[in-house]
């Protein structure tokens, strides 16, 4: 089942990432912080469609969809030509990313855009989570940091939620002091204060060879396969590089 959403705003984050709200009448969205909808469009005169994270809170008839565009992307490329007031087809939100248990300790890892179904998840884990949450989010630089003034407020009205960025471009960044390189380079700091790694529910999202090399690097390290949870797909889609 689709449904017509109507683009009512559009934002600009970062250079090459834009901000999307979609309003569907009168049609409820209900879903878990993390999922995601899915847009339908034409390219070439044939159907396609592209996955797209939801980051505001359920309950509305509204979606809030923060896209990067890649210059060789469709979806993106589509969506980034969208104006207030236009029409686009969308389904209802779902997906394996969601919070599975706040009275656990988190572990968030993303690299890109893989932060738009973490960040979410890491809001309601500040307002619902009985334990601690620990995000590392990876980006080349820091003009390319989605949310990262949402993120530093969140960091900053509680003790529960921890964030570390990293940069893999900082060459031209003197004022940079923080952590560089990828962000699997820095999980043993990430979980050095972890008791046991098998009681810390692990989520991963962002480019998909970051996301198997994870897996395997919180595997070794103790975390129980049955609670690393990435969207699913990632796997296949590092083996085809």
């Amino acid at each position: 089942m689709t449904l017509s959403a109507t683009v009512t705003d559009v934002h600009q984050m970062t250079p090459d990432v834009k901000q999307f709200r979609l309003v569907a009448g009168d049609h409820r969205f209900e879903f878990d912080p993390g999922q995601h909808t899915t847009v339908h469009f034409e390219v070439d005169g044939e159907e396609d469609a592209r996955p797209y994270t939801a980051i505001n809170a359920p309950g509305t008839n509204q979606l809030v969809l923060t896209i990067k565009r890649y210059d060789d992307g469709t979806g993106s490329v589509y969506m980034h030509d969208r104006t207030p007031g236009d029409e686009i087809e969308i389904d209802p939100v779902e997906g394996n990313l969601h919070l599975r248990d706040p009275e656990r300790d988190a572990l968030f890892v993303a690299t890109g855009t893989g932060i738009t179904p973490l960040y979410p998840m890491i809001r309601q884990y500040a307002n619902e989570g009985q334990e601690t949450a620990t995000l590392v989010f990876g980006e080349r630089d820091q003009e390319h940091l989605i949310f990262r003034e949402s993120l530093d407020q969140l960091r900053a009205g509680t003790d529960a939620v921890s964030v570390d960025y990293v940069l893999s471009d900082t060459d031209d960044d003197a004022a940079w002091n923080g952590r560089t390189g990828h962000v699997q380079d820095h999980l043993p700091e990430a979980i050095e204060g972890v008791d046991d790694l098998a009681d810390v529910d692990c989520y991963i999202c962002g480019v998909p060879e970051m996301v198997v090399e994870t897996e395997e690097l919180l595997e070794d390290a103790g975390a129980e396969a049955d609670r690393i949870f990435t969207e699913g797909w990632e796997a296949d889609a590092a083996n085809e590089d």
